[in-house]
C-alpha cells in the first residue's frame, strides 16, 4: 500500500484531496467565475479543511493555474492524434467533436475566462492560458502542413482565431455558434488545401503524437 502523500514539512496529507480540491476548483469557476470563488467556499464544496488546502496549493494563485493545467493537456488528442482520418479531416474534425475541455464546460473556454478575469500577464494561470493557445495553434498549423495547405502558419491561425471566436460568441449571445464556426472552417480548409492538394507526412513532432495514440492504453494501478 503506497505512503499518502505528504506537504511541506513532512505534514501527512488527506488521501485524494488535491483531486477533490481541483474537482471543487473546476465547478465552481464554471458555475460562478474565478473572482467570485472564494477559498472558504471552495473548501466546503472539497470537502477539505484550509490547512489541507494550502499545503496543497500554496495560494489561491497556484491553484487556479494547477486547475488550468490539468485541462487538455495533450492538446485535443482525441482529434489530432485520430489514425482513421486523413489530416485535412482532422482540421474539420476541430470543429465537430467536443474537446476534452468542453465535457462539463462552461459555453467558454476555460483559458479565455482566465484570461478576462486575471489582469496580470505574468499570473501563472495567463502563462498557462498563452501555452495551451499556443499549443492549439502549432497543433492546427502541423496538420494543415501535412495535409498540403501552401501557407499552413496562416491557416492554423485562422481556425485558431475561429476556435476562440466561437467560444466567445456562444457565450456572449447564449446561442450555439459551432455549426457556423464549423461550416467557416470548411470553406477556409476548401480554399487553403485544395482536393488536389498532394498530403505531405508529418514531422517527426506529428509523427510521435500518432506513435503514441497507436500505442494500446495501459491500465494504471489506483
Amino acid at each position: 500500500m503506497s505512503e499518502p502523500e505528504k506537504g511541506p514539512q513532512g505534514r501527512r496529507r488527506g488521501r485524494g484531496a488535491r483531486e477533490r480540491i481541483l474537482d471543487a476548483a473546476g465547478q465552481l469557476f464554471r458555475e460562478h467565475g474565478i473572482n467570485n470563488t472564494g477559498m472558504d467556499q471552495l473548501c466546503a464544496v472539497a470537502q477539505v479543511s484550509k490547512r489541507t488546502a494550502y499545503q496543497h496549493f500554496g495560494s489561491k494563485d497556484e491553484l487556479i493555474a494547477g486547475y488550468l493545467r490539468r485541462l487538455d493537456p495533450d492538446t485535443m488528442p482525441e482529434v489530432f492524434e485520430r489514425t482513421d482520418l486523413t489530416a485535412r479531416e482532422r482540421l474539420l474534425a476541430v470543429f465537430k467533436s467536443p474537446t476534452a475541455l468542453a465535457r462539463n464546460a462552461t459555453p467558454l473556454c476555460p483559458f479565455i475566462t482566465a484570461a478576462v478575469e486575471i489582469a496580470d500577464p505574468e499570473h501563472p494561470a495567463r502563462v498557462r492560458a498563452r501555452e495551451y493557445k499556443g499549443s492549439v495553434t502549432a497543433r492546427l498549423t502541423e496538420t494543415a502542413r501535412e495535409a498540403g495547405a501552401a501557407d499552413p502558419e496562416l491557416l492554423g491561425e485562422q481556425l485558431a482565431l475561429l476556435l476562440d471566436g466561437a467560444s466567445t460568441r456562444t457565450r456572449t449571445l447564449g446561442t450555439d455558434a459551432d455549426p457556423t464556426a464549423a461550416s467557416i472552417a470548411a470553406t477556409l480548409v476548401e480554399h487553403a488545401i485544395p482536393e488536389t492538394a498532394p498530403a505531405r507526412p508529418p514531422t517527426s513532432k506529428g509523427l510521435a503524437s500518432q506513435r503514441r495514440s497507436a500505442q494500446p492504453a495501459v491500465a494504471l494501478a489506483q
